[in-house]
């Protein structure tokens, strides 16, 4: 049995993890941080978790406590983590990171995106890009995980396939992705009310978005070299899901792209190629760990364009940490995360 803590149990992902991992049957969550709700028991404050944690209570963060743990998810807002990690690490703890923290190998990069300075660079180095579908041994003999965010996620499971086979011209790489409502956060913001979201729609940080240099991190890999990325976020009208359109110029005609992508993720168990011609909806990945992928070649010609979805909360935050604690403790990747997404 894995003995679980959660740092920063209040928002989204903190519930989403809470309830993923109360279907877990190799884990417990001994721990449960929130300096605001200290004392408050966590069933109270999210009645859907009535019966399943119904002793735990959320409490003040402390390292012994924590550092007795397993693993311990960071589920907080950026910079927490960096406070906290290396001292759970020294006492042989896994970290888990579910923020930007750890996302970014160059410090000075992150400082630029995220408006502080970095509070843990000499982690950096042994942190681990938590995408399975491409880290997934280095994630079994990491320390530290840093989990994708959902653009990312959405964004390069899209991509990787045409990259990787050297297709696509890495110069000119656009996507162009929606996000549902909750990925904001929970934090109350004018701009997250119903009247401001609901039966509207948004671009927004067309200039420069924080994902942005994760995403070209990400496809700098998979291409080797210098890539070229535009991406405009949209906001949804809904709550949960990512759907990202992509769009990339192939080299070669020749190639079964259909093929490819259905090999590139056969041993995939969260990764759904569907058939030719498919268009995912989000609203089928809803509540489960699955990013569906659908390829196209308008008219045949040069363009090419990949329709991903995701749920922002599951594959794009709290599923996929989920899915790393199976790898890195050499659980079944399933466990927890086997169930379908929501209809209707």
């Amino acid at each position: 049995m894995v003995k679980v803590g959660i740092v920063g149990g209040t928002g989204y992902t903190g519930v989403e993890l809470l309830r993923l991992l109360a279907q877990h049957p190799q884990t417990e969550v001994a721990v449960i941080t929130s300096r605001s709700e200290a004392g408050v028991k966590v069933a109270d404050m999210y009645p859907n978790l009535r019966g399943h944690y119904d002793n735990l209570a959320f409490s003040v963060p402390d390292v012994a406590t924590l550092g007795a743990c397993d693993v311990v998810f960071f589920a907080t807002p950026h910079g927490v983590a960096h406070a906290l990690a290396g001292e759970l690490l020294d006492a042989g703890t896994k970290v888990i990171d579910l923020s930007a923290d750890f996302r970014l190998q160059d410090a000075e990069e992150w400082a630029h995106w995220y408006g502080q300075p970095h509070g843990a660079p000499n982690l950096l180095p042994e942190a681990v890009y938590g995408l399975p579908e491409v880290n997934r041994e280095a994630i079994k003999g990491a320390r530290l995980i840093a989990v994708p965010g959902c653009y990312p996620t959405a964004t390069q499971l899209g991509l990787l396939p045409l990259l990787e086979a050297g297709l696509a011209d890495p110069s000119r790489l656009i996507a162009n992705c929606a996000s549902g409502v909750s990925g904001a956060g929970r934090g109350a913001k004018v701009g997250s009310l119903l009247c401001e979201t609901s039966e509207s729609m948004m671009a927004y940080s067309v200039k420069g978005h924080r994902h942005l240099p994760e995403i070209s991190q990400g496809l700098r890999r998979a291409a080797g070299g210098p890539v070229g990325l535009t991406f405009v976020p949209h906001l949804a009208p809904m709550i949960r899901g990512i759907h990202a359109t992509l769009y990339a110029t192939v080299v070669d005609r020749g190639v079964d792209l259909q093929a490819l992508f259905e090999q590139r993720y056969a041993n995939e168990p969260f990764v759904d190629v569907m058939p030719a011609g498919s268009h995912p909806e989000t609203r089928s990945v809803r509540g489960a760990n699955v990013c569906r992928v659908a390829v196209h070649r308008p008219q045949g010609g040069e363009l090419v364009v990949v329709l991903s979805a995701i749920d922002n909360l599951v594959k794009g935050a709290s599923g996929q940490a989920v899915q790393n604690l199976n790898i890195l403790f050499g659980l079944d990747e399933r466990l927890g995360l086997a169930h379908a997404g929501l209809m209707p």
